[in-house]
């Protein structure tokens, strides 16, 4: 008989580097909430009787606890009449490429539109009395926080990117107190904490009734923003507003454009590929539980968005979606949207949507297997991967590299912003990129976004 996995406690979890500050352990914690740690992160804080105590609820909710169901186990519960199933994308009815027609939902975003247009048609059809999803958080730090959509404008008005920590504990407790039928939108790890709430919580488990998914690569911290401003020569505590990709018709999707907006009013933005820390596959800022997750498309969402990054779609600056749908009622909403000439989408396969995440598969699935055998302290993840060292040693290299990078970034950072020398943190990114780009470039096989 399998051992059943220890329980654990939020202390356990944060020193583990597991925690990736959800905030759906102190959703119902009436002494506990989120805080911000020096390196720029949202972690739970409350009582050390909370914190240090190990229990079966917080075991059972926390998406990185080695109690915890996994993917697989919601999927099977949730999807069970979806008729494909990869071990990469999950349990599926059918997959996508293209992007929504209907106006104005592909211009607002930063992709495709479809997440937008999607979260809309459930309010418009009124299966949904509401949306919680990440909006710009007003002027200043915190940039950006989950809120609650009631109307397609309110919901617009948080379209687009947000690579920046945000929690879902104040969002969930309104949804406690306030009766309706909600839908929230997520990036797999917060898609999958609201399904394990919801497993303790009937009142979330009524009220909750879709889940949209985002891709992901990997959750950066608040620095992210402070070495923007610090490369595009501003004061972090002069900036106000955050873009982190500007939609250009005229140049390739993938061209991402750092903007910041300042206090006085003015602007300065920079493209991604002139900043020390702007490959995103270097690692820069990555919480580090993201080292320890499987799930690259929110394989326990009803359905599930990301990026084109295959041409000729990438090189389309209007951006295009992909979308892995789950449920019925999902794909009669895309269906009608082709239909009504809303939406322009094609039908592709598993294979076209993992060639579009491509490295995200090589770091979520090749690369854990090569850090689930590395010695660690704390709590041992449990994982669908299993453990190998069977890597050529450039790969092995490359991941120890990106493993450095990510723990450097946030001390470095940190050192910078106490000693007031940015220059500590800028001048040790671009040296080790060029570690990192020798490594993982050295056979140019990849374009400059996503090679890893």
């Amino acid at each position: 008989m399998t051992e059943a996995p220890p329980l654990v406690s939020p202390g356990e979890i944060v020193r583990s580097g597991l925690c990736i500050g959800c905030g759906v352990c102190v959703a119902g914690e009436s002494e506990a909430g989120m805080a911000w740690d020096r390196f720029g992160q949202l972690k739970p804080d409350g009582p050390a009787g909370w914190m240090e105590t190990p229990d079966e609820g917080f075991s059972v909710t926390c998406p990185f606890s080695p109690a915890a169901e996994d993917e697989d186990s919601i999927a099977a519960r949730h999807f069970a009449d979806a008729p494909l199933s990869d071990p990469r994308i999950g349990r599926h009815v059918s997959c996508h490429v293209g992007a929504a027609i209907e106006p104005p939902f592909r211009e607002r975003g930063s992709s495709g539109g479809m997440v937008s247009w999607i979260a809309a048609e459930l309010l418009r059809r009124g299966e949904v009395d509401g949306v919680l999803h990440v909006h710009p958080g007003g002027q200043g730090q915190p940039f950006f926080g989950y809120r609650i959509a009631r109307s397609v404008d309110d919901l617009l008005a948080g379209a687009r990117s947000r690579y920046h920590p945000v929690h879902l504990a104040e969002v969930l407790a309104e949804v406690r107190r306030v009766p309706g039928r909600y839908a929230v939108v997520g990036i797999p790890c917060f898609i999958k904490a609201v399904h394990l709430a919801a497993s303790q919580d009937a009142v979330l488990a009524e009220r909750i009734s879709f889940r949209l998914g985002l891709f992901c690569g990997h959750m950066k911290s608040a620095r992210f923003v402070t070495s923007f401003a610090w490369q595009l020569g501003a004061e972090p505590s002069r900036v106000r507003a955050v873009e982190y990709r500007r939609k250009d018709e005229g140049r390739p999707a993938n061209w991402y454009t750092a903007h910041l907006t300042l206090d006085d009013g003015a602007t300065v933005q920079k493209d991604w590929f002139h900043l020390a820390d702007g490959d995103w596959g270097a690692g820069y800022f990555m919480n580090s539980a993201c080292n320890f997750c499987d799930d690259v498309v929110a394989e326990t969402a009803d359905i599930s968005f990301g990026d084109a990054w295959v041409e000729p779609y990438s090189s389309d600056g209007r951006g295009t979606n992909v979308v892995v749908v789950r449920t019925p009622l999902m794909q009669r909403l895309v269906d009608e949207g082709v239909t009504s000439g809303r939406l322009d989408l094609k039908a592709v396969d598993a294979d076209f949507i993992v060639d579009t995440q491509a490295a995200g598969f090589r770091q979520r699935r090749e690369g854990l297997a090569y850090r689930l055998t590395w010695a660690r302290r704390g709590i041992r993840p449990r994982k669908r991967v299993a453990p190998s060292v069977d890597l050529p040693l450039r790969r092995r290299l490359l991941y120890r590299t990106r493993a450095a990078i990510s723990r450097g970034s946030h001390r470095m950072a940190d050192l910078a912003l106490r000693t007031g020398r940015p220059g500590l943190y800028t001048r040790w990114a671009w040296g080790a990129y060029r570690v990192y780009e020798g490594l993982a470039y050295a056979r140019g096989r990849f374009g400059w976004l996503g090679r890893r």
